[in-house]
């Protein structure tokens, strides 16, 4: 099978720099891309600051690819939009890897070739097949190994408290992404409205600062902020503890929309159904809470991944997470704390069907916090295994910022103001190796 490809699905950062990595170890690749060019999902929050600095969001084997073409570096200190990090660093990476990159072309689903899900015999040293719904039609493509970094952008989880969408929620006005109030039309539809927002992550943050300003402008705009947990104390991260600045600033930020008076907070709100009022809605939790008279809905409460097309490979996943289940322990919310996750790579990210892996935002099923340059080191890890060196696949190295704050997802129904600061206090560099030498 060394002359069939490597399969990668998806064309964001993780895919490509996977790409970049197996285009240096000499083997072929071919990358498949649902939408009409590179970083299609990260092309939807164009508008969105990340709190990563330019020298966190690009792979090195990538950036040697791109030097070679004649690349203008980004200020390694600088904070790109998603916009700013698809023009300047994603596309430009899929044109220099011209011609692997397939556009339009949506996988349907991977098998070992001729073997169903039940068949042993042969299965190790079958090919994998990838079949994709292209701009020519159908088509089946014979690949020596597989490695999903589709990402979870195209599923996002329901407002509902229980993981299902709320009753009526379907005919709501909602929407699971960040607005961008730049644009003139989607700023008249916030503008002097009643806004629910619910979450606590990044998005629901930059949501929740966005809204403020706009507040501040627009007379009458008000938000009400739904919190699943029984407090938001962590909810705004570590400020100044927290090891990416700009992420510790998106909380201090939020939290002052918050007590500027803007913003009324709902705690221990999970949805259960939206009752229609004319063209508003009243939004009822499980436990007898309502909001009423709302205008329109922010759910930004997570995502999860898309496992449809992989009902015939083998897969040995977390029942809670949908991560790899070796994967699982280090990046449990319920369980992590601090931020801090322990070096992993191709032997964790390996499922039973061997030569497939799911890496990038993927690998994290529905775990939140994900970081760019975890996608690359997993990726740099995974492509030496496929390559036979091991060594350099089991030398996986990854120092990940502390976040700042403690607690995860197991305090859920509890005041988390015991927890925070109790195993992280000051924050300090933690740096976590096995042998060689740190990438970024």
């Amino acid at each position: 099978m060394s002359d069939l490809p490597v399969a990668v699905i998806g064309a964001g950062p993780t895919g490509l720099a996977a790409a970049a990595h197996l285009r240096t170890r000499g083997r072929a690749a071919v990358v498949l891309e649902a939408g009409p060019s590179a970083g299609t999902a990260v092309r939807d929050w164009a508008h969105v600051r990340l709190f990563s600095p330019w020298r966190e969001l690009i792979d090195p084997s990538a950036a040697a690819l791109l030097d070679a073409s004649g690349w203008q570096t980004p200020d390694g200190d600088r904070y790109p939009t998603g916009g700013d990090w698809v023009d300047g660093y994603l596309q430009p990476l899929a044109d220099a890897l011209d011609p692997v990159v397939h556009y339009g072309a949506r996988v349907t689903g991977v098998a070992r070739s001729g073997r169903d899900r039940l068949v042993d015999s042969g299965r190790d040293g079958a090919s994998f097949v990838v079949h994709v719904n292209g701009r020519d039609g159908e088509e089946r493509i014979e690949a020596s190994a597989v490695l999903d970094a589709s990402g979870t952008w195209s599923r996002p989880n329901p407002l509902g408290g229980d993981g299902l969408p709320a009753l009526g929620e379907s005919a709501a006005r909602v929407t699971y992404r960040v607005p961008d109030l730049r644009d003139p039309s989607t700023r008249d539809r916030y503008a002097g409205k009643h806004i629910a927002v619910a979450g606590t992550g990044a998005s629901a943050m930059t949501a929740l600062v966005a809204l403020g300003e706009l507040a501040d402008e627009a007379p009458g705009t008000r938000v009400s902020w739904l919190v699943r947990r029984g407090s938001a104390t962590n909810a705004f991260g570590g400020g100044d503890n927290d090891q990416l600045v700009e992420r510790g600033a998106l909380g201090r930020r939020a939290q002052q929309a918050v007590n500027a008076g803007h913003v009324r907070t709902s705690t221990g709100f999970r949805a259960r159904a939206l009752v229609p009022h004319g063209e508003q809605v009243d939004i009822e939790s499980f436990d007898g809470q309502r909001v009423e008279r709302v205008d329109e809905i922010v759910a930004v409460t997570g995502m999860r991944p898309d496992l449809s097309y992989l009902s015939e490979i083998r897969l040995d996943l977390d029942p809670v997470l949908h991560s790899p289940k070796a994967l699982a322990p280090l990046i449990d919310p319920n369980i992590h704390s601090c931020g801090t996750v322990y070096p992993h790579g191709a032997k964790e990210l390996a499922q039973p069907d061997a030569g497939f892996y799911l890496v990038g935002m993927k690998s994290y099923g529905r775990a939140p916090s994900f970081l760019a340059m975890t996608g690359y080191e997993q990726v740099r890890s995974v492509v030496a295994e496929i390559a036979g060196d091991h060594e350099a696949a089991e030398r996986v190295e990854l120092t990940l910022p502390d976040t700042g704050v403690c607690g995860g997802a197991g305090l859920f129904d509890e005041d988390e103001s015991a927890a925070s600061g109790g195993c992280c206090g000051t924050a300090t560099d933690e740096v976590l190796t096995i042998g060689g030498t740190i990438r970024g």
